[in-house]
């Protein structure tokens, strides 16, 4: 019995470094939009959730069927709707013997019993996370640990929602009542914690977002989105055949819109930062030599490599002249790095810099 489970387990281990970097962008994301920063005891808490998410769904779908084309199980019906049944399946299964209180330990071996008692531990950690994490009253937990559960009844009665020929798990009734009281029991413990330990609304409670540094993982999010966004622009004007669409766009979207927008572009707005100056506002001389060094100097250079690159002496020129430009830019991010105090080369011409936005 043990082995049934252990087996799915080890699959949710294996494969959580994937979910774990495929879930960091969102999850840095949320940190930042709603609290301003990425804090380390948050982070590890929805970490935590997930890993606990795929051990449940694993648990709930494995092991699979060797085929897709599976045969159909040997049962009447592959729902059973009569709640609490699970008290005959224990008392028809039992070798207890009810008068010798000492076959009483066997109980602790039945799979029936055991079986009870995984499908209440299952949701436990998901209604502990719902009261302290989420801070939620208990008809919310209810309504999503009933949730939960019936999204784990309904994959398993679709074969995977039509992944497979035919369910290879029946639909159990009893599993959405244990699952729901194994959700709001995991409420409970969490309100009890919640007395002993520190409220998690509380972390950032003496957090001052001005004396926090704006970090380079934030601010890649941030000029990610903002690409993600011009790039299809871009590439129409192009399509279109727009004389000199990079530098229009980037013109307008990195220095007339930060400029209107007191150091914001919709990326930076996203994570919650924005660029500020010198004085208390943006002046279109520090945001014109910041972003025109980035966008217009550092990357029009290539933009315009590419668009007028030939194979002659002016050619070789050119491409040697970006590739010193770009040892000289890569050197300047790495001292940077090394050195989180040293401003990039951007910022030391122009005087600005990064700040959270409150």
């Amino acid at each position: 019995m043990l082995d049934y489970y252990l087996f799915p387990i080890s699959y949710a281990f294996l494969t959580f470094p994937i979910a774990a970097l495929l879930c960091a962008l969102p999850i840095l994301i949320l940190q930042y939009r709603k609290h301003g920063y990425f804090n380390k005891i948050r982070g590890l808490l929805l970490y935590l959730f997930l890993l606990y998410l795929m051990n449940a769904f694993y648990l709930v779908i494995l092991p699979l069927p060797s085929s897709r084309h599976n045969e159909p199980m040997d049962v009447a019906s592959y729902m059973q709707w009569i709640p609490l049944n699970f008290i005959n399946d224990i008392v028809a299964e039992t070798k207890v013997v009810w008068s010798q209180p000492s076959t009483y330990v066997r109980l602790l071996k039945e799979r029936a019993l055991l079986q009870v008692v995984f499908n209440i531990l299952l949701v436990v950690p998901f209604g502990m996370f719902v009261r302290y994490y989420l801070r939620k009253g208990w008809a919310i937990c209810l309504a999503a640990s009933f949730g939960l559960s019936l999204f784990f009844e309904v994959t398993q009665l679709t074969g995977i929602y039509g992944i497979y020929d035919y369910p290879y798990r029946l639909f159990d009734v009893d599993d959405l009542l244990l699952n729901t009281l194994g959700g709001m029991l995991g409420y409970a413990i969490a309100s009890w914690m919640s007395t002993h330990i520190p409220r998690l609304n509380r972390l950032h409670a003496e957090v001052d977002l001005s004396q926090k540094r704006v970090s380079y993982t934030r601010r890649l999010i941030a000029f990610g989105i903002d690409w993600l966004l011009l790039m299809p622009v871009v590439l129409l004007l192009y399509v279109l055949r727009v004389p000199l669409a990079y530098f229009m766009v980037t013109t307008v979207y990195f220095i007339i819109i930060p400029y209107l927008k007191e150091g914001k572009t919709l990326g930076k707005s996203f994570v919650r930062i924005r660029i500020v100056g010198e004085g208390e506002k943006l002046k279109l001389r520090e945001i014109v030599i910041r972003n025109g060094l980035l966008y217009l100097v550092f990357g029009g250079a290539h933009v315009l490599f590419m668009s007028v690159y030939n194979s002659g002496i002016l050619g070789v020129v050119y491409l040697l002249g970006l590739f010193l430009m770009d040892m000289y830019v890569f050197i300047n991010i790495t001292l940077s790095l090394l050195d989180r105090k040293r401003p990039l080369l951007h910022e030391q011409k122009s005087g600005t810099y990064h700040v959270i936005v409150r």
